[in-house]
C-alpha cells in the first residue's frame, strides 16, 4: 500500500548564489531608500524594486544582513531626531514630539511594506520582532525616554491636565497624540504608558480630589457639594474619550469616586447643613437632591448600603415619635402614619429609582416601629371603625377601595395580625349590631382585601357575622308574617304613671363561635319585653329544631317614650340595661326613690354594668336621673329618681353610655397581646403541632419548631419558647412523647 507525500511548491532556485559583494550592493540601495523614505521623498522609489531587492535577500540567507541594516538605520535616523525633541523648549516638546511620532509612523509602515516578506519568513523562523515593532522599540529607547524627554513630556501632560481641571483650554489633540503614542509604545511586555503617565496621573489625581473635596465641603452645603461631584464625575468622563487611553477610565473613575464619595459618605449623610437625613425631613422640597446623592452614591454600591441603613433609622425615628405622641389618638396617629408612609414612599421612588432593597429596608423600617408598639393594631382598627361609619360619605367607589387599599398597606406590615383580627372582629361586631342593617359595599370590600391577604380562615368569622346578619333579617321578616301583633316602632312608655304600650321586637341571632360576645346572666326584663320575647323564642326553636338561644341583653338597646311632664316628651334610645331601669320607675310615686342595692336585685343587671349605666343616666349632658348623694362613686345606698325637669332641645334623644375600657379594645401597655388573643394562640399553636406531627409521625425539636413557626406565621410570629411550652403542654396530655434513644425526637401517639 502506497502512501502519497505532501505536496509542497518550493521557491524557484536561481542557479547561481547570491555572494556577500552582491548582497551589500542591493542592501546599499534599501538603505538609500529607507533614508529617502524618512526625507519624505518616497515619491521617487520604486516599491516593487524595493520590494523585490528584499525578497532576494532573505531569500539567498541574507536575512541578517537585511534585518540588522534596517534596525541601525531606523536607530541612527531616530538618534538626530532625538537631539532636536530634547533641545525644544517645553511649551514646543509636545507639538514637536507628535509631529515626529506621526512621521515615524508614516515612515515605518512604508518600511514594513518593503520588507513584508521578511516579516512573514525571516523573523518568526528566527524568533525576531517584527519590522514595524523594531520602530517602535527605537523610537521608545531613543526618543521618549532620553534623558532630557522623559520626565518634561510628562510634566507637560500632568501640567495640561491641571490647567484644564482649573476650568481653562488645552490642546487635546496633541494630549490625545502623545498618550495614544505612549500606549503604543508599549511592547515586549512594557507598559509605557503605565508606567510613564498613568501611575503618576492617577496619583496626582487621588491628591487632588481629596484636597478639593475637604476643602469645598467645609465651605459648602451637602447640595452645592453634590452639584460639584456631579460636574467633577461628569468632566472626568469626558477626559478619556477626549485624550485619555481607554484602559484608563476605570481606574480613574475608581479614584475619583472614592476621593468624592466614598471618603465622605458618612459626612454626607449625616451633615446638618443638608445632608442625606436633613434632606428626609423635607423631602417634598428637596427630592432632586435626594436623587442626586442616591445617583452619585449607587457609582459605589458598598456606599449605598449606609444610605438605606440611613433611611432605616430616619423612618424609624420619625416613626417612634409618631407612636409616642399620637397613639392615644387613633384616627389621627393612621392619617399621620399614612401620610408618612405616602412620603417615603414618594423618597423610595423618585429618589431612589424604586430600588427594591430600598424598598425592603423601609418596609423593614415599618414593621419595626409598628410592631414594637401592641396598640398600633389597635388604631389601625379604630381607624377603619371611622370611614366605616362617617369617613366613606359621599365618597366614590374609587376613593373608597383607594382608602382602603392604604388600610391594607399599613395592615401588612403587622406581625400580629390576629390581634388585629380580635380588635376588628369586636368593631365589626357593634357595627353590624347598631346600623340593623345588611354590610355596606365597603364592609364586604375590606372584608375580600383580608380575605386575600391572609387566607380564608382569616376572615371565616368575619364572614359569618355577615351571614348571621342576612339571617337574621329573614327569620325577622318570617316571624312578623306570622304574627299579627306588629307596631311600629319599639316603645316602651318610661311615664310617672306608666303605660305601656305594645312591643315591636328585632331580634339579631348570633352564632356563638362568631362573635365577639361572651354570654352572660340575662337580666330581668320588665313583664312587657318578656312577653313579645317568649313568643319569639318558642317560634324560632320550632323553625330550627336542635338549637338554644341564649338572650344577650347587654348588647341590646331599646326606644322608649318618656312623658317627664306635659311639655317634656321625648322617644330616648337608650340600651337595654337601660330600658329596664327606668321601666322600673313606672311603678313608683311621683317623686319615689330608688336604692342602687334596690335596682340590682330587681333588675339582676351584673353591678359592674349596672354602675357603668345608671352613671351614664346621671351624666350632665343627659340628667334624666337623680343621684341624692354627691360624688363621683356610686354605693349600694345611694338612691336614684326621676329628673322631672329634664328637657331637651331634640324630640329623639339618643343616651350614650359612658365609656369603659374594654378587655383588647385598646392595651394599657405597648406590647401586651390581650388574654384573649394570647390564649387563641396558644390552642392554635398546639392544633398546628399536632396537625404537623400527624402528617411526620415524627419529627426533631428544631425542624418541628421552623415548621411550625412557617405556619403561624400568617397569623402571628410565635417565640420558640411559646411554642415549647405548647409541645410540653402536648407531651404531658400524651399527645406526644420522646423518643427513648432521642431526648430531642417527638412521636406522635394516636
Amino acid at each position: 500500500m502506497s502512501t502519497k507525500g505532501k505536496f509542497v511548491i518550493k521557491p524557484f532556485r536561481p542557479h547561481c548564489q547570491m555572494d556577500a559583494e552582491q548582497a551589500q550592493r542591493i542592501w546599499a540601495q534599501l538603505r538609500l531608500a529607507v533614508s529617502e523614505i524618512y526625507n519624505k521623498n518616497a515619491s521617487v522609489l520604486s516599491f516593487e524594486e524595493l520590494y523585490r531587492n528584499a525578497y532576494n535577500l532573505v531569500l539567498h540567507k541574507h536575512g541578517d544582513l537585511l534585518y540588522d541594516g534596517v534596525q541601525e538605520t531606523v536607530e541612527m535616523r531616530l538618534r538626530s531626531v532625538a537631539e532636536a525633541v530634547a533641545s525644544s523648549p517645553d511649551e514646543q516638546l509636545l507639538s514637536q514630539i507628535c509631529e515626529q511620532w506621526k512621521e515615524h509612523q508614516v515612515t515605518m509602515v512604508m518600511v514594513r511594506d518593503i520588507l513584508m516578506y521578511m516579516d512573514r519568513t525571516y523573523v518568526p523562523q528566527n524568533k525576531k520582532m517584527a519590522v514595524y515593532d523594531v520602530g517602535l522599540r527605537a523610537f521608545r529607547e531613543t526618543i521618549t525616554r532620553h534623558d532630557h524627554v522623559r520626565d518634561r513630556l510628562r510634566c507637560v501632560l500632568l501640567e495640561n491636565v491641571r490647567i484644564e481641571r482649573a476650568g481653562r483650554l488645552i490642546d487635546q489633540t496633541g494630549m490625545r497624540c502623545a498618550l495614544y503614542m505612549l500606549a503604543d509604545l508599549g511592547i515586549e511586555s512594557s507598559s509605557v504608558y503605565e508606567e510613564d503617565f498613568e501611575c503618576f496621573f492617577l496619583e496626582e489625581t487621588r491628591s487632588f480630589y481629596r484636597n478639593e473635596s475637604r476643602a469645598f465641603l467645609a465651605a459648602n452645603t451637602c447640595p452645592d457639594y453634590l452639584k460639584k461631584v456631579e460636574s467633577r464625575l461628569n468632566e472626568e468622563q469626558d477626559r478619556v474619550p477626549n485624550y485619555l487611553h481607554a484602559s484608563t477610565r476605570p481606574k480613574l473613575e475608581h479614584i475619583v469616586e472614592s476621593e468624592l464619595i466614598s471618603a465622605h459618605a458618612a459626612s454626607l449623610i449625616n451633615s446638618r447643613d443638608g445632608g442625606f437625613m436633613s434632606l428626609l425631613d423635607m423631602s417634598e422640597d428637596r427630592m432632586s437632591d435626594l436623587a442626586r446623592m442616591y445617583a452619585l452614591f449607587s457609582r459605589v454600591p458598598a456606599t449605598l448600603d449606609l444610605l438605606r441603613g440611613a433611611l432605616f433609622e430616619h423612618v424609624y425615628d420619625a416613626g417612634r415619635r409618631l407612636v409616642d405622641t399620637a397613639v392615644e389618638m387613633p384616627v389621627d396617629f393612621l392619617e399621620g402614619l399614612l401620610l408618612l408612609r405616602s412620603k417615603y414612599d414618594a423618597v423610595v421612588t423618585l429618589a431612589f429609582r424604586g430600588e427594591t432593597a430600598a424598598q425592603k429596608r423601609l418596609k423593614e423600617a415599618f414593621e419595626q416601629f409598628l410592631n414594637a408598639d401592641a396598640r398600633c393594631a389597635s388604631c389601625l382598627v379604630i381607624y377603619v371603625d371611622e370611614l366605616m361609619r362617617r369617613g366613606f360619605k359621599g365618597a366614590t367607589e374609587r376613593d373608597v377601595e383607594r382608602q382602603l387599599d392604604q388600610v391594607i398597606l399599613i395592615f401588612r406590615y403587622l406581625n400580629d395580625k390576629d390581634v388585629f383580627e380580635a380588635y376588628y372582629k369586636q368593631h365589626l361586631a357593634k357595627r353590624l349590631l347598631h346600623a340593623r342593617s345588611m354590610p355596606s359595599d365597603a364592609e364586604r370590600s375590606m372584608l375580600a382585601k383580608l380575605k386575600s391577604e391572609c387566607g380564608y380562615q382569616f376572615t371565616t368569622k368575619l364572614e359569618g357575622m355577615f351571614t348571621d346578619i342576612r339571617f337574621s333579617k329573614d327569620a325577622m321578616d318570617k316571624y312578623r308574617a306570622h304574627t299579627t301583633r306588629t307596631s311600629p316602632g319599639s316603645e316602651v312608655h318610661a311615664v310617672v304613671r306608666p303605660t305601656i304600650l305594645a312591643l315591636d321586637l328585632d331580634v339579631t341571632t348570633l352564632t356563638a363561635g362568631y362573635w365577639p360576645m361572651q354570654a352572660t346572666n340575662t337580666c330581668r326584663l320588665p313583664a312587657a319585653a318578656q312577653a313579645v320575647c317568649e313568643p319569639f323564642e318558642s317560634f324560632y326553636l320550632k323553625q330550627h329544631t336542635g338549637r338554644k338561644l341564649t338572650w344577650l341583653t347587654s348588647t341590646g338597646s331599646a326606644e322608649i317614650r318618656a312623658t317627664f311632664s306635659q311639655a317634656a316628651k321625648h322617644e330616648l334610645t337608650v340600651s337595654t340595661y337601660m330600658m329596664c331601669i327606668l321601666v322600673l320607675f313606672n311603678d313608683l310615686d311621683h317623686g319615689a326613690e330608688i336604692t342602687f342595692a334596690a335596682l340590682a336585685a330587681q333588675t339582676k343587671i351584673p353591678r359592674n354594668e349596672l354602675k357603668r349605666h345608671v352613671v351614664s343616666l346621671c351624666t350632665p349632658k343627659h340628667r334624666i336621673l337623680l343621684k341624692k348623694s354627691k360624688g363621683k362613686g356610686v354605693s349600694d345606698d345611694d338612691a336614684f329618681k326621676v329628673n322631672i325637669k329634664y328637657s331637651s332641645k331634640l324630640k329623639r334623644v339618643r343616651v350614650p353610655l359612658v365609656a369603659m375600657k374594654e378587655a383588647g379594645a385598646h392595651p394599657d401597655s405597648s406590647d401586651k397581646v390581650p388574654a384573649a388573643v394570647e390564649e387563641d394562640r396558644r390552642h392554635l399553636c398546639e392544633a398546628t403541632v399536632v396537625r404537623i406531627m400527624k402528617a411526620r409521625k415524627h419529627a426533631k425539636h428544631n425542624d418541628l419548631i421552623a415548621e411550625v413557626t412557617r405556619q403561624l406565621s400568617q397569623r402571628f410570629f410565635p417565640q420558640p419558647q411559646f411554642i415549647k411550652k405548647c409541645i410540653e403542654s402536648l407531651l404531658e396530655r400524651e399527645y406526644l412523647e420522646r423518643d427513648a434513644s432521642d431526648s430531642k425526637m417527638y412521636i406522635y401517639m394516636a
